[in-house]
């Protein structure tokens, strides 16, 4: 079994020496000390979700609120290339921290919200800031599962209009449609760059959106016969690029 994930500060893991105890406090120690009651000697991973993490072994608890980790050294995971990036329609209730969870458990590198305009769910004012907070936080916890050293990105929302640069800049822009004429399992897919994957609400894209996304440069591609849920589209979607990118080899 692999070692838990715990995150620190980045001053913190990057100014660690090699055999020299790093200390673990905060939320984060007390996961460690009192929730996964972790021992001397038991080995964890500590990163700061940007890319840097070390390996090394519990070498002092400190009651239920702390503990220190010795590593064995320090290793830097570089940007990937190329990158998955998931627009998500924003959908009903909690099914959006279960695209955000999957979608980090998989290997996807960014998430931006989008208020489609189909969407039942609309983020505004205190709401929509801790919706994102909950993205956030579940994209972090996703990632220290699922052993990532580099968690994904959850950008502010953006609106249709907002993400036509996006499309534009990107090396492969794709609208996940059941109406699709090319399957996305046959695109040709560049060797790097934003490969941006736009997922539509449960009442799908509308003919605007569409035209206003054919007009940044992202064509509707189809991922099979059967038609997902948002929810589980840019899972879907996301593996299917990663393996064919190589970047699951």
């Amino acid at each position: 079994m692999t070692a838990p994930v715990f995150v620190v500060e980045t001053a913190r893991l990057a100014g660690a020496v090699p055999g020299t105890p790093v200390r673990l406090d905060g939320p984060e120690g007390r996961h460690a000390a009192a929730v996964k009651r972790l021992e001397v000697g038991e080995a964890v991973t500590l990163t700061d979700g940007l890319g840097l993490g070390g390996h090394g072994t519990v070498t002092a608890v400190h009651g239920k609120d702390a503990l220190e980790v010795t590593l064995t050294g320090l290793a830097a995971v570089a940007e990937p290339s190329p990158r998955i990036v998931v627009v998500q329609a924003l959908p009903k209730g909690d099914r959006g921290e279960l695209a955000v969870e999957t979608m980090t458990e998989v290997g996807v590198d960014v998430v931006v919200p989008w208020p489609a305009s189909r969407c039942v769910t609309q983020w505004k004012g205190e709401r929509g800031a801790k919706a994102l907070a909950k993205w956030r936080a579940t994209a972090r916890e996703a990632g220290k599962q699922s052993r990532r050293l580099r968690f994904p990105e959850v950008r502010e929302p953006m609106t249709t209009r907002q993400l036509a640069p996006l499309l534009a800049g990107a090396a492969f822009a794709a609208v996940l449609h059941e109406e699709g004429a090319e399957p996305l399992a046959t695109a040709e897919l560049p060797d790097s760059g934003d490969l941006v994957l736009i997922v539509g609400p449960e009442g799908g894209v509308s003919p605007e959106e569409l035209a206003a996304f054919a007009e940044a440069g992202a064509k509707p591609y189809r991922l099979g016969s059967s038609v997902l849920r948002t929810s589980t589209a840019g899972v879907a979607a996301g593996a299917l690029l990663l393996g064919r990118t190589g970047r699951w080899s």
